[in-house]
């Protein structure tokens, strides 16, 4: 270590020695001192913990924060100001940049040339003493699976809004992902210099279609082409941002002309957190002076209890407002120790513990994200508690394996700085540690789980062929690469044409797999038709009673099953029910679990048109066995051959994948878009006006929805945006069915 550097690191231990920190805040240098060093504050620090716990100080500066949004509202450029004003990158880049560089979180070459984020990326920076760690998520519904894992780790959230669009369909989504995980948020209501920004009609937007119990912390100065800065209107102070990058600010008194409308926000501001704050409620009733420190523990116990959404204002883009919603970050969101997490204890029957959030606990980690990297396989960590060291040994509870932690990392988006140990609260990585997306880590002392994490069924498919022979290694080993960093990814064989399938969220995200194929692996893949997962299902019940018997030498093969297959209901929270209701030894109960997996293997493809057949039941009344001949192999094949017999008697009918469709266009072209969706088949469930645009929200089956993005455009003239999501799988018309089915048939009789 260099003298000067360690001067420095030994004046800042004394400083915090001086003012009553333990010497292990030492944690944001990590790496800089000397292994010996290191421990000797450590031990020195842990012999003090009963008094003065060492991660106290720590863990109330930290907050892990993700950023959500719709397409397009300015995630990643906010997240590009967000580390220029922390000092962690010395020059701000643009999301489409015409310098060639692009966002420092958008990484992945196709990333920069699309301008739209594909993966979360992790980094960390320092504001005003504390530590942010940040995820940055993708905005496109295909990426969901970002966003799912990023919000299951985080301790708080920023969802941006755009002053323009609004409360979007994505907004809504990412809103109903951040409940699902109890995040507390703050909203920033971004693009304030744009034509037609109008903050009110946001926010009343995110009152109305989100249910936020929110209000402004902002008034702006300004909008559009005007838009200058912004009032505090909990300290009553009024910003402007100056500078090339707007790092100047200047504070001022509020302009005399805004003072009426400010005193009536804040008043506003005072009631609606009053609403959901008995502390303030006391003191807003009896009609006394509410300082701004009041006003601010009052909205951050609000904000953490998730009973209230502070709104912030500005301009990514135009550097003005960022500095202000970083300390909203600071000021409200909760450090670790403030959010509550259980795991559940495998010891006691999957009880479920509430984790104490501290370093001094047993280690408790969650694998959220595994990414290949150019050093193998990289595993984002989320500590819950306990410390983890460089060299310790882990254990996967999943799997039971002992790991060594061969490499501790920090990540700064494709960037990663090593670093010799992690506590509770830390999002880092880890390198050649070999689990699957959800696994969880212990000490060894304790056999927790962390909850999963929500993972959306795929809704497409594409069939996938290099067209080389010689690139089939290269081909399989990219394919398999994909399907374990992304569980919304998945590959299978068709067994009756041979190809490899892939499944995705829908076309973008299966078009970006297949470009990165061709890119990071160098195989071209030949690319068939998108195929849509349709499933079947049986209408009525239907009796099977069948023998297998064969007898070709030696010892045969003999198996009688009897019973019936009946449907379950379409909201059944399981797809498949199997029942053994035979009373005696009529079939030895070993052959049972035979005989359940052969159902199980003949309805991973029904008859109709060869797609898994889902919600149904089927039941084992009666059946034979014979004392040699019968088999795990015979009732097997038994239990195939009788749903094969009966399912055509049971009425199949085949479900198809509805979406649901959200469309925003210029009024102008309201007859020919709803006319087009008629034409898909599509259900027109909502109809609402926008200034001048029409928003349509619609049921439309998958497999009419192709290549809907350029006639979209050529009706509006450009003008249409959508998104769509999957809705659930509902029966297609007899009509459609039949089509499907002759269709099925004559693919069959060409191979």
């Amino acid at each position: 270590m260099t003298r000067p550097c360690a001067t420095r690191l030994l004046s800042s231990i004394r400083r915090a020695q001086s003012n009553r920190l333990r010497p292990l805040s030492i944690l944001v240098f990590e790496g800089a001192a000397n292994g010996v060093e290191r421990r000797a504050m450590s031990t020195a620090a842990r012999a003090n913990e009963e008094k003065d716990p060492w991660w106290r100080e720590a863990m109330g500066r930290m907050r892990n924060i993700g950023i959500s949004a719709h397409i397009d509202s300015g995630k990643t450029t906010l997240t590009e100001r967000v580390l220029f004003y922390t000092g962690r990158i010395h020059e701000i880049h643009e999301v489409r940049g015409k310098d060639g560089v692009g966002a420092k979180m958008d990484s992945m070459d196709l990333e920069r040339e699309k301008g739209i984020t594909i993966q979360s990326a992790a980094t960390y920076c320092t504001w005003s003493g504390y530590q942010v760690n940040i995820i940055d998520t993708p905005g496109h519904v295909d990426f969901t699976i970002e966003v799912e894992r990023a919000l299951r780790v985080l301790d708080g959230a920023i969802l941006v809004l755009c002053s323009v669009g609004g409360v979007q369909s994505q907004s809504i989504t990412v809103d109903r992902q951040m409940r699902r995980y109890e995040v507390p948020r703050v909203a920033f209501i971004n693009k304030l210099d744009r034509m037609g920004a109008d903050p009110w009609k946001v926010l009343n937007q995110a009152r109305h279609k989100l249910r936020h119990h929110s209000a402004a912390l902002q008034f702006p100065i300004g909008l559009e082409e005007a838009f200058q800065g912004l009032v505090d209107l909990v300290e009553l102070k009024a910003y402007y941002f100056h500078g090339s990058n707007g790092e100047k600010i200047e504070t001022a008194d509020i302009p005399q002309h805004l003072e009426a409308l400010v005193a009536e926000k804040r008043r506003e501001l005072i009631e609606v957190v009053s609403e959901v704050d008995d502390k303030l409620a006391e003191a807003f009733l009896n009609d006394e002076p509410i300082s701004p420190s009041e006003l601010k523990m009052a909205i951050r116990r609000a904000t953490i209890a998730r009973k209230f959404v502070p709104v912030f204002m500005g301009s990514a883009f135009k550097n003005k407002g960022v500095q202000p919603l970083l300390d909203g970050v600071l000021h409200y969101l909760p450090c670790p120790t403030e959010v509550e997490n259980f795991a559940l204890d495998q010891n006691k029957d999957e009880e479920k513990i509430l984790l104490s959030g501290t370093p001094s606990g047993p280690f408790v980690a969650l694998a959220f994200k595994l990414e290949e990297g150019r050093f193998g396989q990289l595993t984002y960590l989320r500590i819950y508690e306990g410390v983890i060291r460089r060299g310790d040994f882990m254990i996967n509870v999943n799997t039971g394996k002992k790991i060594k932690v061969p490499r501790l990392v920090r990540m700064h988006s494709d960037e990663m700085e090593d670093i010799q140990e992690a506590h509770a609260g830390q999002i880092v990585a880890v390198f050649g540690v070999d689990c699957a997306s959800g696994d969880t880590f212990t000490d060894g002392s304790v056999r927790y789980t962390m909850t999963s994490m929500n993972v959306p069924e795929p809704v497409m498919s594409l069939a996938v062929s290099p067209i080389s022979k010689d690139s089939g290694g290269q081909f399989s080993k990219a394919l398999n690469r994909f399907q374990k960093e992304d569980p919304t990814f998945r590959v299978g064989l068709d067994t009756e044409s041979g190809q490899t399938i892939i499944s995705g969220m829908g076309e973008l995200h299966l078009d970006i797999y297949v470009e990165r194929i061709r890119r990071e692996y160098k195989v071209d893949a030949k690319v068939g038709k998108p195929r849509v997962n349709f499933r079947e299902t049986v209408t009525q019940s239907s009796d099977f009673d069948y023998l297998h018997k064969k007898q070709t030498g030696g010892q045969g093969q003999y198996g009688r099953v009897c019973g019936y297959i009946e449907p379950l209901p379409m909201d059944s929270p399981v797809k498949f029910e199997f029942e053994n209701n035979i009373v005696g030894q009529a079939i030895p109960s070993s052959f049972i679990p035979a005989i359940e997996k052969g159902f199980r293997e003949a309805c991973n493809s029904g008859s109709l048109i060869g797609h898994p057949v889902e919600y149904i039941r089927i039941v084992l009344t009666d059946g034979a066995s014979h004392a040699v001949d019968s088999s795990e192999l015979a009732f097997k094949l038994a239990a195939i051959y009788a749903f094969r017999k009966c399912y055509s008697t049971a009425r199949p009918i085949i479900l198809e994948p509805v979406m649901k469709v959200e469309l925003k266009f210029p009024t102008e072209f309201q007859g020919t878009v709803t006319g087009d969706i008629n034409k898909r088949k599509g259900l027109i469930v909502g109809n609402d006006q926008d200034g001048d645009d029409t928003v349509v929200v619609s049921h439309v089956p998958l497999n009419n929805m192709f290549g809907y993005s350029t006639s979209l455009r050529s009706m509006t003239q450009g003008k249409g945006e959508f998104t769509m999501e999957y809705l659930e799988h509902s029966p297609v018309s007899q009509e459609v069915q039949t089509q499907l089915v002759n269709q099925h048939n004559v693919d069959k009789s060409q191979q």
